[in-house]
């Protein structure tokens, strides 16, 4: 029997489970490592693969918000600055120290963001990771190399966190697998199982069979991000809850930061926060912010996005990039909980907790950064609705699956922290795994079995989007990548030829909305 078989068959046999979680990304993970941590019986369901919609589609920044210090919001800030120290503690082979430069160009800007950083670390405490300086224009020359030099006064030094948000959503899966808990991907809620208006399970659907079965529980989050409202609808509830806000990334040759330190902007002509971020061994840039009115699974970038970005990158970096340097680009979806009119960067990265009367506890808002938070407050609220006995929350110590001080210098080895050992010994075993699975990716075939037997990969884009990041990094090298990764998939899974012709033209589709074409 395989694993997701098993699972499956688990899921069958149990009685009722005292949580059942509704969405896989960041909130949902998050909600059921805290309940699992507690001792409740804990299932969790997501309709596609584990952070497939905006979780895997961040800035890949463990922060307490910039942006959010200029806007006053300084509860948001402190929080998620002890959630970033949390999660540095926790996951050392998943979240590290990153410098950032600000590049100064206007005359009283140095000594604003100067004392402004220096607030910001203040505000960290005890769980600061280094002190913010002010640099002179020859010094943040030499830390940011492609930085535009006309107008160049000076930049200040500060510090944040970075990660690999799919990697990180990985590791609460199998975290929450250790604690007892199940996790299933490719499992659908498709309505939700009142009794006497109360809500008492969920209707689901395996969507690689086509089966159906019901899911008992004491109580049933919804934790679907920008699909919130795809399930309140389902316990007739259709008020409009979320704003949602798209931002879009470019990635490029490493060349165009040449650094090892990030680079912030704070302010864009139009008041947005702009980052060039090293992230395996290439350069992402983004973020932009623009209101969008329905939510999708791929969303694509808008012209106006891609054109701000080219616009920004020209300012900022010297150059506007050539279309073939664009090596991948890619969107995701943010859901904002409505406050009044505005833009949408205006709205609160707050979350937001709501029961029904039918006691179906929903979670949304919020940033990854305060994930574990976010996942703290909605087990204290979801126990209440759904009578379970009283636990304190133990997660702020508790360390992720994969854990480990020893890691690697390798960023794309780096995140599979203490299963790197075992991971390279399927190379000493089968020595075809040592392969690189492209010239121009720094992976190996034996990322691809692994992924399959340890990281319920179902998928070529599951194992090329989500447990490597070859789609984000390089969309044509992925691309060229498939057919291999559709063959190991195969033989791993047990699939046909029809299968992989199938699963290899479904990639192709969503890949090709990654690559840079111009208008």
């Amino acid at each position: 029997m395989s694993e997701r078989a098993e699972i499956l068959r688990r899921l069958g046999e149990a009685a009722v489970w005292d949580v059942l979680v509704i969405g896989g990304g960041a909130t949902g993970l998050g909600a059921a490592v805290e309940a699992a941590s507690r001792g409740y019986k804990t299932v969790l369901i997501e309709r596609a693969d584990f952070a497939k919609g905006t979780s895997s589609r961040s800035t890949k920044l463990v922060h307490g918000g910039v942006r959010y210090l200029e806007q006053m919001n300084i509860t948001l800030v402190m929080d998620a600055l002890r959630e970033r120290g949390l999660m540095l503690a926790n996951a050392p082979h998943l979240v590290h120290d990153l410098s950032f430069v600000v590049p100064i160009f206007g005359l009283l800007d140095l000594p604003y963001y100067g004392l402004g950083l220096k607030v910001y670390e203040l505000l960290s405490g005890k769980l600061s990771l280094g002190p913010s300086r002010m640099l002179s224009q020859k010094e943040t020359l030499a830390l940011l190399p492609g930085v535009r030099r006309e107008g160049l006064r000076g930049g200040v030094l500060y510090h944040d966190g970075q990660f690999d948000d799919a990697r990180y959503a990985v590791s609460l899966m199998r975290t929450l697998e250790e604690l007892g808990g199940i996790a299933i991907n490719y499992v659908e809620a498709t309505g939700l199982i009142e009794r006497n208006g109360k809500l008492v399970g969920v209707r689901a659907r395996d969507v690689e069979s086509d089966a159906g079965f019901d899911l008992q529980a004491k109580v049933v989050i919804n934790a679907t991000g920008v699909f919130t409202e795809q399930v309140l609808a389902m316990d007739d509830d259709r008020e409009t809850l979320l704003s949602v806000s798209q931002g879009t990334h470019f990635v490029l040759p490493p060349s165009f930061l040449a650094s090892e330190h990030a680079m912030m902007i704070p302010k864009t002509s139009d008041g947005r926060v702009l980052f060039a971020i090293p992230w395996h061994g290439a350069t992402v840039v983004g973020t932009t912010d623009e209101a969008v009115e329905r939510s999708s699974t791929e969303p694509r970038a808008m012209a106006s996005e891609r054109s701000f970005l080219m616009e920004h990158i020209g300012k900022y970096m010297g150059r506007r990039p050539q279309a073939e340097e664009i090596l991948s680009v890619w969107s995701g979806l943010r859901p904002l909980v409505r406050k009044g009119g505005g833009a949408t960067s205006k709205l609160s990265r707050d979350h937001t907790i709501l029961v029904r009367p039918s006691g179906l506890v929903t979670v949304t808002g919020g940033k990854w950064t305060t994930y574990r938070r976010m996942g703290e407050d909605t087990i204290n609220r979801a126990a209440e609705v759904g009578g379970l006995r009283r636990e304190p929350s133990r997660t702020a110590s508790l360390r992720l699956h994969g854990w480990t001080r020893d890691v690697a210098a390798n960023e794309s080895e780096r995140v599979y922290g203490s299963d790197l050992a075992q991971l390279q010994e399927l190379s000493a075993s089968d020595p075809a795994l040592d392969a690189p699975l492209h010239p121009q990716l720094p992976y190996k075939m034996r990322e691809v079995v692994w992924a399959v037997r340890h990281e319920m990969a179902r998928t070529v884009e599951d194992v090329l989007a989500r447990r490597t990041r070859a789609l984000f990094l390089n969309a044509k090298a992925a691309l060229e990548a498939a057919s291999a990764v559709a063959d190991v998939l195969a033989r791993e899974l047990g699939r046909s030829e029809t299968w992989k012709l199938r699963d290899l033209e479904a990639f192709s589709v969503v890949a090709h909305g990654y690559i840079y074409e111009e208008a």
